[in-house]
């Protein structure tokens, strides 16, 4: 199993004082391009969003008359972009899991490896009507995405990496012995419809082996999603304040496996008009608030990062937060040595600080070999 890199120790005489932590920083770009906002297109708010220095776009999967959903929309942006991970949100519960594999795996190839998914599981009437299925709830919610995590990376790994040969001699363009089944079925206490899926994907393994799956903290730990079933998890609370000792918690329960990203609704003082006004007019997702200078955002972010991996940003008007970010909180935080550098032409899974992903089904892997997430 693959495991994420531990940040590095120095050594000064006697004492040991562990090196200031560069985080990452991701941004929600759910309002970019469709619903008549300061951006005309996807593109410009995802080229402006790379522009700044952020190295993670998220995509939330919200009906929306008129809006393409939230994989195409990172399919969409995977070629015009270098640096920026491309992170949508697909749901577990009411999407078919064979479709959600490979449909990920595709978004890899044309991002470059840059592809990453946010597995949601949420009670919704509506999408189980529209499928012809009824409603899941409750414990079921996390049964279904753990079985819809489960099934994706089986079938990301049903072709090994070089499975491909492309043998003009004989005619041959894969090896089919470097094919293998999926061989999946829900487990009997399943509190959902049974299923099961046979594989192989129809395509091949995603250019980062294993794309890195993202969940809600609270769908993530004994008796929900495995723990060891993703590698990064979202970590919400009420209020700024309380966000950092969530965090910690969080860290407590779930242990260093898995890469933590605080999540934080951003308002900020912008173009002579006060953030608390302008705050006053947006609607409240559950969400840690913060209301402010970018100034005293740059505090907070510093310490956040100090404690998790990332942070992702859900601006409260994306292009008047943007620019206030890219120009006054991200090269202040950079400067701080609290924010790493983008770097262009890097994997998701390099950000994370995994490596690379052993194929569990590989015939060539060492007997014993354990499979990595």
């Amino acid at each position: 199993m693959s495991s994420r890199r531990e940040d590095p120790l120095r050594t000064s005489g006697a004492a040991v004082t562990q090196e200031k932590k560069a985080g990452f920083l991701a941004i929600e770009l759910d309002d970019a391009g469709w619903d008549g906002g300061r951006f005309g297109t996807l593109a410009e708010a995802v080229l402006a969003a790379e522009s700044a220095g952020f190295h993670v776009a998220t995509f939330k999967d919200a009906p929306a008359p008129g809006r393409v959903n939230a994989l195409q929309r990172a399919a969409y942006a995977g070629p015009i972009t270098r640096t920026l991970a491309l992170v949508p949100e697909v749901d577990t519960v009411y999407t078919e899991p064979f479709h959600v594999s490979t449909q990920l795996a595709s978004l890899d190839y044309v991002s470059g490896g840059r592809a990453g998914w946010i597995a949601t599981a949420a009670e919704s009437p509506e999408a189980a009507a529209a499928v012809g299925r009824s409603s899941v709830s409750g414990d079921a919610l996390a049964q279904e995405a753990a079985a819809s995590i489960e099934v994706s990376r089986r079938l990301w790994d049903s072709w090994e990496d070089d499975a491909v040969i492309r043998d003009v001699a004989t005619g041959r363009y894969i090896d089919v012995d470097k094919l293998h089944y999926a061989d999946f079925e829900t487990p009997a206490d399943f509190a959902g419809t049974p299923y099961s899926v046979k594989g192989p994907s129809i395509i091949p393994r995603p250019l980062q082996g294993q794309l890195p799956v993202l969940a809600g903290a609270s769908l993530v730990g004994e008796g929900h999603i495995p723990v060891e079933a993703v590698d990064a998890v979202l970590v919400t609370a009420p209020t700024p304040e309380l966000l950092l000792d969530e965090a910690r918690d969080v860290r407590a329960r779930l242990g260093a496996s898995v890469a933590l990203v605080a999540e934080l609704d951003v308002v900020l003082d912008a173009r002579g008009e006060e953030a608390a006004s302008r705050a006053a007019s947006l609607k409240d997702a559950g969400r840690a608030r913060f209301v402010g200078s970018a100034a005293e955002l740059t505090g907070l972010l510093d310490l956040l990062l100090q404690e998790v991996d990332g942070v992702r940003l859900h601006p409260g008007d994306l292009a008047l937060e943007l620019d206030e970010l890219s120009r006054l909180v991200l090269p202040e935080l950079r400067r701080r040595g609290s924010l790493r550098a983008p770097l262009q032409d890097s994997t998701l899974r390099e950000l994370l600080g995994l490596e690379r992903a052993e194929n569990r089904y590989s015939t060539s892997a060492p007997a014993g070999t354990a499979a990595a997430k």
